[in-house]
């Protein structure tokens, strides 16, 4: 009995002295004892590299520890790079689409400058000191208009016409005799390329000069040229329901926010102070009659009302001329307007759909084309 109760002790005891015990006292000594191998190295507990050579429990335990957390990372790994990829042909994609819609609007400013690039034939509207182009010293004549309108001196601005030539013409049906103008435009060669061609604007202080069209409706040269071919930039446009010789009280007239300062990209440019002192006024050419006209307000406006009325009472006209001069954002301290007056409202988009950017302008003076 002796001998097998120190049997037993023996059998009990061999866990705490081994690491090569079976039971969980033989784990716990395998984590707990051996810290050093039989090389000297360290052996950490729990799982460290290099322990005992237990078959215990916790010998187990370590096992799967350090057998689960190497995979675990090499799981994550694979997940990270699947994402990394897909992040890259993500962007690869992004890039790609970016310089094929940079390429399309490339092209179609391209086309734009092309298809404008043939108006010097028919048009020779550009600097003002070039007389064998320009065949009226338009900066002279702006600024002693300015002087006298300024002033209210009726007979200062009788003083810069005198010494005219005159002529007799029809302006709305009725004839009037205007002092004579020398026209840089040639009508007759526009009128065959399209006889939709209305007028010509040139505005000195954003060295804009186009010509002006009028369709069927407001879409069709929404995205069409001058010469009716497909066209982004499209051209600039008299609405539809507008008389064609200038004679309502508000003729609009539209162009596109281009981003390149062409059509009516640049009509924003009024905002500076400095670019509306350059030049006051803008020029409509027509076949017969040349308009000079004073802008007297510049400024963001709703898409629809009263901008874009054509026909008013004494009423909402008088309205429509104080709200645009209330809200101009150029300085019209010293110009007057009233229900007599005409107006052309120049208008292109703004980036915001529900609004539009306008320049406004009253007719101050009429020419008669010389002929």
């Amino acid at each position: 009995m002796r001998e097998n109760r120190r049997g037993e002790e023996n059998r009990n005891n061999a866990g705490y002295g081994s690491n090569a015990g079976n039971g969980s006292q033989a784990g716990y000594n395998a984590e707990q004892v051996s810290y050093y191998s039989s090389n000297g190295s360290y052996n950490g507990p729990y799982g460290a590299p290099g322990g005992g050579a237990s078959n215990g429990s916790a010998s187990g335990s370590t096992g799967q520890g350090s057998g689960k957390k190497p995979k675990k990372k090499k799981k994550r790994s694979r997940i990270g790079d699947a994402i990394s990829m897909i992040v890259m042909a993500a962007a690869f994609c992004v890039f790609v689409y970016a310089g094929y819609m940079l390429y399309g609007y490339y092209k179609e400013y391209k086309k734009a400058d092309d298809a404008y690039a043939s108006l010097e034939n028919y048009a020779n509207v550009t600097a003002a000191d070039e007389e064998e182009t320009e065949t009226e010293d338009l900066e002279a004549l702006e600024e002693a208009f300015e002087e006298a309108e300024d002033t209210g001196d009726e007979d200062a601005i009788a003083q810069v016409l005198s010494g005219r030539e005159v002529r007799t013409v029809v302006v709305a049906g009725e004839e009037v005799t205007l002092p004579v103008m020398e026209s840089p435009v040639d009508f007759e060669s526009l009128q065959e390329i399209n006889s939709d061609i209305v007028g010509w604007i040139k505005i000195r202080a954003l060295d804009l000069s186009y010509p002006v069209v009028q369709g069927e409706d407001n879409d069709y040269y929404l995205h069409r040229s001058f010469e009716q071919e497909d066209l982004f930039a499209g051209c600039l446009f008299m609405h539809y329901e507008n008389e064609s010789d200038f004679s309502d009280q508000n003729t609009i007239i539209y162009g596109h926010n281009m981003k390149n300062g062409s059509m009516f990209g640049s009509l924003k440019k009024f905002r500076d102070e400095e670019v509306y002192k350059t030049s006051k006024y803008f020029w409509i050419y027509t076949e017969d009659v040349i308009y000079m006209y004073r802008i007297f307000s510049a400024r963001v406006v709703n898409k629809v009302g009263q901008p874009y009325q054509i026909v008013f009472t004494d009423e909402e006209f008088e309205e429509f001329l104080t709200t645009a001069m209330e809200e101009s954002e150029v300085d019209n301290t010293n110009v007057t307007v009233s229900t007599d007056d005409k107006v052309v409202t120049l208008s292109t988009c703004t980036g915001d759909s529900s609004t539009r950017f306008v320049v406004q302008g009253k007719l101050t003076q009429m020419y008669a084309v010389k002929k």
